[in-house]
């Protein structure tokens, strides 16, 4: 009968501390026990599974999905957001508002953020972004050119100076375009003191912010004039490229692509960006859901922030059982 007393005590003192809402001290004063006393008994009713925790999901927010993301690919962190339909427009909405809250609320001070340049759903961050009052950043960095046609060769310049002004950074920009002409030209580019200036951050940047592209271009991608020629595409395709993280292209498995191109592109190399602390990566969509799945395998994302219908086809692409999970 002892453990049984033992246990009826320990049990009062978890209802006291977790029901009623007593301070520890007021629970030894009213049993007239330690302090000391009452801490070691709800840690011990804790290990005899007298306090049981339970998180109970709001409606809206997808906690199994999004751990079956992060076992599933070793990924740090999966933010899954609501979406009532299965359309790039809406999803790209729902991402860039949740993009933008985990950006407020994890941003350090003097956090030095790489942004690339073209990305809708990062435009979209960037509308719901609050001004800063606490935490500010030191630098944001544009990490890919963003010159192209000139109805859109402002583009990322804007995107960039935007950030930084609403999180009270200085911006870095890279006055270059995204794709050369050649390889030769980019060499040129890459002579330019304030490029070079730009460049020379990127190892230094804590937060890095990309999209994940599919082969063939978005709608900004093209209406920037920064896109490959029919032919370059299909090689692309033909080398097993599946989609992009700043235009370097990757494979079904996460490997990079080497062609020619990746001697047009300037901006952050893939193996630069690995070495980044915290690399989110902002994407969804059925026409990237494979890409997101080779951007996942490249281990390059740290954080992942997607809408439920491209979640759940990831999970089915690698065989997971959709029946398991219980927000379904």
């Amino acid at each position: 009968m002892s453990r049984l007393n033992e246990l009826r005590m320990i049990a009062r003192v978890a209802q006291m501390y977790h029901v009623e809402g007593q301070r520890q001290a007021e629970i030894a004063q009213h049993l007239r026990i330690s302090q000391a006393s009452v801490s070691r008994m709800l840690k011990k009713a804790k290990q005899e599974e007298i306090i049981r925790t339970t998180i109970v999901a709001p409606p809206g927010t997808y906690g199994l999905m999004e751990a079956k993301l992060r076992d599933k690919f070793n990924l740090p962190e999966a933010i899954i957001v609501e979406c009532t339909e299965d359309r790039d427009g809406a999803i790209m909405s729902r991402i860039g508002e949740a993009a933008a809250h985990f950006v407020e609320a994890t941003m350090q001070t003097d956090e030095i953020i790489g942004v690339s340049s073209w990305s809708e759903t990062i435009l979209k961050m960037v509308d719901n972004i609050h001004p800063m009052k606490s935490a500010t950043a030191k630098y944001v960095v544009q990490t890919l050119g963003g010159m192209g046609a000139p109805g859109v060769q402002t583009h990322a310049t804007q995107l960039t100076t935007r950030l930084a002004k609403i999180t009270g950074a200085e911006p870095l920009l890279l006055s270059a375009p995204g794709v050369a002409q050649s390889r030769e030209a980019k060499l040129v580019m890459l002579s330019d003191p304030y490029v070079c200036e730009t460049m020379d951050v990127f190892s230094k940047i804590t937060m890095a912010i990309v999209g994940v592209g599919a082969v063939e271009p978005s709608s900004m991608l093209t209406r920037s004039g920064n896109t490959f020629s029919s032919k370059e595409l299909a090689d692309l395709t033909e080398a097993g490229a599946v989609g992009d993280i700043s235009l370097r292209f990757f494979s079904a498995d996460g490997k990079s692509v080497a062609t020619p191109l990746n001697d047009r592109v300037i901006g952050m190399p893939m193996e630069d960006l690995a070495k980044v602390d915290r690399v989110i990566g902002l994407a969804g969509g059925l026409s990237k859901t494979p890409a997101i799945l080779g951007a996942l395998r490249t281990g390059v994302l740290d954080v992942l922030i997607t809408d439920k219908f491209t979640a759940e086809r990831l999970l089915q692409l690698v065989g997971e059982d959709m029946t398991t999970l219980e927000e379904l």
